[in-house]
């Protein structure tokens, strides 16, 4: 379990990230967004918009946990989602949806009395997952897919 401070920090990741990331991103040409030079990584446009993708879930798991008796927590093939349509629109039609979905998310993450933290869903595929998991998950999911963002742009050079 996560102490309060450490809570904070992650939260305050969360919080923040979608200006890190806008920072990353913003300028980039058609071209260096929808690069493949890593073979088997998705292209910075697939990142932004599959983080967006990812948070949508990670929101819903959040308020399915703190509103449902072990809700079921539904695995979804992110390979699958990346290869649909919506990936090839701009990703200032993502960013936006994640600096408003991540300043809802924070206020849900802000209000978690400490008696709330250890609830639990069922994760289809990887069984019982607490509040203070979907916190971990979810704040090392901003920048593992940052880290492979800036892998794609420096591949490129």
């Amino acid at each position: 379990m996560l102490t309060p401070d450490e809570r904070r920090q992650r939260i305050d990741t969360i919080r923040h990230f979608p200006d890190v990331l806008e920072n990353a991103v913003s300028g980039l040409s058609y071209e260096a967004l929808s690069a493949h030079p890593l073979a088997g990584e998705w292209s910075v446009q697939q990142n932004v918009h599959h983080l967006v993708d990812a948070h949508m879930n990670g929101t819903v798991r959040l308020k399915l946990i703190l509103t449902s008796n072990n809700a079921i927590l539904v695995r979804y093939d992110q390979d699958k989602w990346a290869m649909l349509p919506d990936m090839a629109l701009p990703i200032d039609v993502s960013l936006n949806i994640l600096r408003g979905l991540h300043q809802r998310w924070c206020v849900v993450w802000d209000s978690i009395r400490d008696d709330q933290w250890a609830l639990t869903g069922n994760h289809t595929e990887d069984g019982p997952i607490s509040i203070d998991d979907l916190l971990v998950i979810y704040s090392d999911h901003c920048f593992a897919h940052l880290d492979q963002i800036k892998r794609t742009l420096a591949a490129q050079k």
